[in-house]
């Protein structure tokens, strides 16, 4: 086996597990139909919650398996739900956020103005998943979304990068590695630590005036580490460890997203601070 694939062997298997915990054939038959459950252009926010939600996927992820638990819990609270797939690549079904980061912001904008148009909204939140968290960022810092974000909810999410457990300090040592991994996989790339991409995302601060900001983070998470690099400094942030909240959540990066009720209570209350409840491991069952 050559070199260069003995790194890049677990760094494809980790960010793996960021999203395809073994994709149910379900699910990917609810990727092929345009009725989720949610992303309902008809449905306008109300009074009590007048902000559409975006949900935004994760690396390898797509606009449905990602929030089959997140999606309905927001949706029967009352809220508008939406979702987009981005970072496509040709010739790949179903696993996105692969493309370049800048680029999938772009998407993500896009998205956005689609929403509000269609809701007669003026500002939605964000709540995304381990790139889904972070790419948003981008957005808003350089292509005007801090106009039109209230809430940014990251899951996970690699503001600051990863470095697998400290596999990527071995890139530099097989030639050609960072480069086939660029132009692969420009999402991979782009959340490595130490990016030109993160460089550029985090000069100058990590937030934008008049944007909240939360970020949950799991201790047991394997994928974007050190788990405390998912944290951001500055004004309007809260940063949130669930296993502070409750010990008996044993969650990962994969199922932090997916299934925990205890990161779930708590995206409810980013979303709305006025009504928010204390999460403890009761709210596993509520």
């Amino acid at each position: 086996m050559l070199p260069w694939k003995r790194v890049l062997r677990p760094l494809t298997a980790l960010l793996l597990t960021a999203t395809v915990a073994l994709v149910p054939a379900a699910a990917v038959q609810a990727a092929e139909s345009p009725d989720s459950g949610w992303n309902n252009y008809s449905c306008k926010p109300s009074t009590a919650h007048p902000r559409p939600v975006v949900l935004v996927h994760g690396t390898l992820g797509n606009s449905v398996d990602n929030w089959l638990g997140l999606a309905p819990y927001l949706k029967n609270r009352g809220y508008c739900v939406f979702s987009l797939d981005y970072g496509q690549l040709p010739g790949v079904p179903f696993f996105h956020g692969l493309g370049p980061v800048d680029k999938s912001a772009e998407q993500l904008k896009t998205f956005v103005d689609k929403v509000l148009t269609e809701t007669g909204a003026t500002e939605t939140d964000l709540v995304g998943h381990s790139q889904g968290g972070m790419m948003p960022r981008y957005y808003v810092k350089f292509l005007g979304g801090a106009a039109k974000v209230k809430a940014l909810v990251g899951i996970a999410p690699s503001n600051h990068g990863t470095d697998l457990g400290g596999l990527t300090h071995l890139l530099p040592y097989f030639p050609g590695a960072g480069d086939l991994l660029t132009t692969a996989t420009p999402a991979l790339a782009d959340q490595i630590a130490g990016s030109a991409f993160l460089a550029k995302l985090n000069a100058g601060g990590d937030t934008v005036p008049g944007v909240s900001y939360t970020v949950l983070a799991t201790k047991y998470d394997e994928v974007v580490t050190p788990y405390r690099s998912q944290f951001l400094s500055g004004s309007g942030v809260r940063n949130v460890l669930l296993q502070d909240l409750c010990p008996l959540d044993l969650s990962e990066h994969v199922s932090i997203g997916l299934f925990s009720r205890i990161a779930f209570h708590e995206v409810a209350n980013a979303l709305d601070p006025a009504r928010a409840t204390p999460t403890t491991c009761a709210s596993a069952v509520s």
